[in-house]
């Protein structure tokens, strides 16, 4: 599997999501996986990003689906 590296920002509605119900991102990782794209490392970051995520897919198409 490659590896690949994702930089995500939240939106308004992601962050009030994120902040009264922080086990959302270990949901949105387990629907990742269900997509073929397993996360193995992942940060919040200070910036222009919110996330830096590493993940790992068998090919770009996997990797690049669009999400929600």
């Amino acid at each position: 599997m490659a590896s690949y590296i994702i930089l995500s920002t939240l939106t308004d509605e992601g962050r009030k999501t994120i902040k009264e119900k922080p086990d959302r991102i270990l949901e949105v990782n387990k629907e990742l996986e269900k997509m073929g794209v397993k996360v193995k490392e992942q940060f919040a970051v200070l910036g222009p990003y919110d996330f830096v995520n590493i993940v790992e897919a068998p090919d770009n198409d996997t990797v690049m689906k669009k999400r929600g």
